[in-house]
């Protein structure tokens, strides 16, 4: 009796590249809009990810979706699946 092949729910995001500076390594800020306890107000709250760029394609204002993967380095565990558009 085999089990039945379960897929795997990898995390993905999508946001702006706000830096490049780095070799290899772009930062990506993820804006969420969360809706709060008690006020039942709506507010964004965002996020900054180091994600691996090994070409150095992407620059500032880029769209791209970002996947989680295996530690790169002692920040990054990120990469860039494919540009937003």
């Amino acid at each position: 009796m085999s089990t039945p092949l379960v897929k795997k729910n990898i995390r993905s995001f999508q946001g702006v590249v706000v830096s490049d500076a780095a070799d290899k390594t772009i930062t990506v800020a993820v804006k969420r809009t969360l809706v709060h306890k008690r006020y039942r107000k709506r507010y964004v709250q965002s996020t900054k990810y180091l994600v691996h760029d090994p070409k150095n394609q992407y620059h500032i204002g880029n769209v791209v979706t970002i996947q989680a993967c295996r530690p790169i380095s002692r920040h990054k565990r990120w990469i860039v699946v494919y540009p937003s558009v």
